[in-house]
């Protein structure tokens, strides 16, 4: 198979896409961002990366970076997560905190924010600083070393961080936090504003398709961990349209709202694309459109 190859024919058919959708305006720093970029990246379980169009331009990853914090929760403490956050899908917006009440402060699942929240909360207590593990976990798996907290967009989404706060605070009087809210906040805001280009995320991402193998060749994860990842990846991992994301693109995935989504092809690579412009569920447009092509093409489905 031409990987190369089809991956460019497919940038080239979805680049009509980029005008369509919106950026992520309620975010100034990201509001700023020409819609037009897109790029896509595939790195196989074996070595070999493949990318094309604004596939090595660094961007913010956003809720991405969700997946890589679990994780790091779950080698460090297995399970035991799971007490806290649930793993069904919402049903709700990614930052709706409707739920939380009805369900005595335990999250849904972790990729809404209130779970993200808990899974940081956790990441916090076992480390000293959520922020600074994720992205020492994302240089060492990318092989990247500059990758890198964006001070102006953690500082853009601090100041228009309400609706998080207010989680934040409403988790913490059910008991379900167990650090002080601001320092929660401020690891959340930073590790949700690590800039990384779709080459990064590929490459930082590959453990999940080769049942939790570092980049080093030595576990990072337990081979049904990373199957249980995958798994809520699938079913909670592109907000409220995770049923729509597993018929078109038949892959488990995440999405941030900076425009990039990762896909993982368990046993052979994982994909990362990106383009900011998003869909009315927070998802970029033309990313699921070059995912679908993808799949399609290759036969790359877990279904």
């Amino acid at each position: 198979m031409d990987i190369q190859g089809t991956i460019e024919e497919i940038v080239a058919m979805v680049a009509p896409l980029t005008s369509y959708g919106e950026v992520a305006s309620y975010i100034p720093s990201l509001g700023r961002v020409p819609p037009e970029n897109f790029g896509m990246c595939v790195a196989m379980a074996d070595g070999a990366v493949y990318g094309a169009g604004d596939w090595q331009k660094p961007f913010s990853i956003q809720s991405i970076s969700k997946v890589f914090s679990l994780a790091l929760v779950m080698s460090y403490d297995y399970d035991s997560i799971w007490v806290r956050v649930a793993r069904e899908p919402s049903g709700n917006p990614f930052n709706s905190m409707v739920q939380l009440e009805a369900d005595n402060g335990v999250p849904r699942n972790p990729f809404i924010n209130a779970g993200a929240l808990v899974v940081t909360d956790r990441l916090l207590s076992l480390t000293g600083d959520a922020a600074a593990s994720v992205r020492g976990l994302l240089r060492k798996e990318s092989g990247n070393p500059t990758v890198d907290i964006d001070p102006v967009a953690a500082a853009s989404e601090a100041e228009h961080g309400h609706r998080n706060a207010a989680m934040a605070h409403f988790l913490a009087s059910y008991g379900n936090l167990e650090n002080p809210v601001g320092l929660v906040l401020e690891n959340y805001f930073n590790q949700c504003a690590l800039e990384m280009s779709c080459e990064d995320l590929a490459r930082a991402s590959r453990f999940l398709s080769r049942d939790g193998v570092s980049s080093g060749g030595t576990p990072f994860l337990m081979p049904d961990q990373s199957k249980r990842v995958n798994a809520v990846m699938l079913t909670c991992g592109t907000y409220d349209a995770a049923g729509e994301f597993a018929y078109r693109v038949g892959l488990p995935g995440k999405s941030g709202v900076g425009g990039g989504i990762v896909a993982i092809v368990p046993g052979r690579c994982s994909i990362t694309v990106w383009g900011p412009s998003l869909d009315s569920n927070g998802n970029s447009l033309a990313g699921i459109a070059a995912l679908s092509e993808l799949t399609t093409r290759t036969g790359w489905s877990v279904f």
